[in-house]
């Protein structure tokens, strides 16, 4: 026992600091476990988040094709159908057609020339509006379905992941829903006599001073369509056509949370009209469009054709039936098809589905 204690007096220090270290070690041991353990918790977390990413992201893939072939198997039919029964009806120039056809040899030179001239600007507005009305009603639609797929989609992804019940949580309403898509009729049930007045104003500015013996050839049919476009889009305020499409929404002062789900919707709709990518996107698809429907012309011209040129009075009746193939139903219109397949439009399409909202 003297012994212990001695031992313990000479050595105590020693002892102790050995102690020390032998506990500071096992301490940095536990520590590293630790960290290690969490490490690899971590890693797995990682791992799963990344397969959840990858499940997201074909999933997101996977509805964004079916929201492309809703838009051409159901809305757009409807829309092209209801467009062109309302253009017929109200842009109608077969009344002036069989005027003339009855008064040849009774009408002055005077009264066939007024007709003429009513002929000429009624055609051209008529195939001008058409071609216009598809390919923004279609756009507007492709943004629409694109916009509200992607919400239905993460409202949902976030209700499955969520400890709150699906009901409880601040999804689209239905009927926000349904008002949301009914909203592209505007153009037909509301804009159009408005649409056809400003479009018929583009039409006489730009073929003002052009005579019936005017040869047009297709590079002057493409350059004419193009400027009554380009009148028509420059005249007013910027991205006035814009309410052609949709009804202005009087949202001043008003919070997001304050808005319906139904107003939310329509202030994204109409902030992605207005933005210079959509603007992009519009001017490129009337110029493909254009460019397609003269070609299409010339293969169909039958004795002598647009390349070599024309009278314009022989070449008025060939664009009065233009309507038809413009607004021809989605499935057989190669026009639609064209801008469809169109890179720079798959591409906005497809950033505009993705761009998640936060």
């Amino acid at each position: 026992m003297d012994f212990v204690r001695g031992f313990w007096r000479k050595h105590r220090r020693k002892v102790l600091v050995t102690a020390g270290c032998l506990g500071s070690g096992y301490l940095l041991y536990k520590l590293y476990n630790s960290h290690t353990r969490k490490l690899a918790d971590l890693e797995r977390e990682l791992a799963h988040q990344r397969e959840n990413d990858e499940f997201i992201k074909n999933q997101m893939k996977a509805h964004f094709e079916n929201i492309q072939l809703i838009v051409d198997s159901t809305t757009l039919p409807h829309a092209m159908q209801y467009l062109s029964i309302r253009i017929s009806e109200d842009i109608d120039v077969s009344d002036v057609m069989e005027r003339l056809d009855k008064g040849k040899g009774m009408l002055s030179s005077s009264e066939k020339l007024q007709l003429w001239d009513e002929l000429k600007i009624l055609s051209f507005t008529r195939m001008v509006l058409s071609l216009w009305s598809v390919i923004l009603l279609s756009l507007y639609i492709r943004v629409q379905v694109n916009i509200l797929g992607r919400h239905l989609y993460v409202d949902t992804a976030r209700a499955l992941g969520s400890s709150h019940l699906l009901e409880e949580l601040d999804l689209i309403d239905r009927n926000d829903e349904q008002k949301y898509l009914s909203s592209a009729d505007f153009l037909v049930t509301n804009a159009m006599p408005g649409l056809i007045s400003d479009m018929q104003d583009a039409v006489r500015e730009v073929l003002k001073g052009k005579q019936l013996k005017d040869v047009i050839t297709t590079t002057v049919l493409q350059e004419t369509v193009m400027r009554v476009m380009d009148v028509f889009m420059s005249t007013g305020s910027p991205h006035h056509w814009v309410d052609y499409l949709m009804m202005p929404q009087d949202i001043s002062g008003s919070s997001d949370e304050a808005m319906s789900k139904f107003q939310q919707l329509m202030v994204e709709t109409r902030e992605v009209l207005i933005s210079t990518e959509f603007t992009d996107i519009v001017e490129i698809s009337l110029k493909c469009f254009t460019d397609a429907l003269v070609e299409e012309m010339e293969t169909q011209t039958v004795a002598g054709g647009l390349v070599t040129g024309k009278p314009l009075a022989k070449v008025l009746p060939q664009i009065e039936k233009t309507m038809h193939v413009i607004t021809a139903e989605p499935s057989k219109n190669r026009f639609l098809q064209l801008i469809k397949d169109m890179p720079e439009v798959k591409l906005f399409f497809t950033l505009l589905y993705a761009n998640m909202p936060q």
